[in-house]
């Protein structure tokens, strides 16, 4: 299958060549800015190391998606979600965590209201 053409840089004035939306440099100190002026400190709290080390060891040990291996499936996980999330009392216990796929995560969270959900 062929790729799709590379791209410019998103970065006013970067004229560097890319798949996704910034160039290596510029995707860096964009997510920098983000995590600085954007997320909610109370936000990154919850989702630091040691949620990662949560994070990598419950991908290591469901590495399917959850979610299409109950239509029949067979995807790879990228993304553990909390089926109670953490904002409403729930924990980083495995009984609360499942693994899914970018899609299927997307999917659930935008059902639930997750990230655009007024406070």
């Amino acid at each position: 299958m062929p790729r799709r053409p590379k791209r410019p840089c998103s970065q006013p004035g970067c004229s560097k060549l890319t798949d996704g939306r910034f160039c290596e440099e510029h995707a860096k100190q964009e997510a920098a800015r983000y995590e600085k002026y954007q997320r909610d400190p109370a936000t990154k709290k919850r989702y630091g190391r040691t949620w990662k080390r949560i994070r990598d060891r419950y991908i290591a040990d469901h590495p399917l998606c959850e979610q299409c291996k109950k239509s029949g499936k067979i995807t790879h996980a990228q993304e553990v979600h909390h089926i109670k999330p953490l904002s409403e009392g729930g924990t980083n216990a495995e009984d609360n965590l499942m693994s899914l796929c970018s899609s299927c995560h997307s999917e659930i969270t935008a059902r639930t209201g997750g990230r655009w959900r007024r406070k």
